[in-house]
């Protein structure tokens, strides 16, 4: 019998069979969890979506409750988050990676990244009320949150930059510093477009954690629900997002009301999913190309 043969005719132990098995069973017992999750909280939640549900501002003299506030101080958060932490974020792991020479200081950097990363998301909320807040003077604000959360995902986007930039082999690196090119030249026409993905998959998994953040934004932004009188003044007002307001109703026992939050919530987060992965996919084959 050829060395082939007995491959294909290799005896299956049952341990192996057993572990095969096990697998199969942990990865459809996540599987069932998440469509349960999901399936709940859109049968409870579904009936409550509606176009004033969506298009109005909850008010106690008209006796109607709606999102539209929540929705808006949510992208002031985001977009206000990403203009300051991306460019930063981006920037410090182009230094790490491309810049700094190996040693104590970049150990010292990556190390402290990751600690930061791990820190409970209520502690930057203190933080963030005491320094932002109240010596600052910018109060339950916008700006505060923004601050806040800030230093909450600047960790994420370095990490991703960094990981993306190491996946671009070194010959490109020596081929254009070879041929003539500047390092800033080469990194702005050459290793970012190259590492774009993952610089993408980080910046849009922050704003998935942006999304989904309660407690810092509940000690700093505030559960104030109006909708902005003027495009820069709301920067200084209390600003509840979706999140918090989804807390507010299940502290108030309105629990319909919550479930029809958790939908759009989840709508949300399944969109930055499908827009990571379809980003992704774009790139790849424009790369392949």
């Amino acid at each position: 019998m050829t060395d082939g043969a007995s491959i294909f005719n290799k005896r299956v132990r049952t341990p192996d069979l057993v572990l095969k098995g096990l697998i199969y069973l942990a990865a459809a017992a996540a599987i069932a969890l998440l469509i349960g999750i999901m399936g709940y909280v859109f049968v409870r939640g579904l009936p409550q979506i509606s176009w004033s549900f969506l298009s109005t501002v909850q008010s106690s003299l008209k006796g109607t409750f709606g999102i539209l506030g929540n929705i808006v101080n949510t992208l002031y958060i985001i977009v206000i988050t990403l203009l300051i932490a991306a460019p930063v974020g981006v920037g410090s792991a182009i230094y790490l990676n491309e810049y700094a020479k190996p040693g104590k200081l970049v150990r010292t950097i990556e190390f402290t990244t990751e600690i930061l990363s791990g820190i409970p998301s209520i502690i930057f909320g203190l933080f963030g009320m005491v320094f932002f807040g109240a010596t600052l003077k910018l109060g339950y604000s916008v700006l505060t949150g923004s601050f806040t959360l800030t230093l909450m995902v600047l960790p994420l986007i370095t990490r991703n930059t960094q990981e993306a930039l190491k996946t671009v082999p070194d010959s490109y690196r020596s081929g254009a510093l070879g041929i003539g090119a500047t390092k800033w030249y080469m990194i702005r026409t050459i290793l970012l477009p190259s590492a774009a993905p993952g610089i993408l998959t980080g910046i849009i998994l922050s704003v998935g954690r942006i999304v989904g953040e309660s407690a810092a934004l509940l000690f700093t932004a505030g559960s104030g629900f109006q909708l902005p009188k003027s495009l820069f003044g709301k920067l200084f007002e209390s600003s509840g997002t979706l999140t918090i307001q989804l807390y507010l109703c299940m502290q108030k026992a309105k629990y319909d009301q919550a479930f029809g939050i958790a939908v759009v919530l989840l709508i949300i987060v399944l969109g930055i999913n499908f827009l990571t992965r379809y980003l992704t996919s774009r790139f790849d084959v424009s790369r392949l190309k």
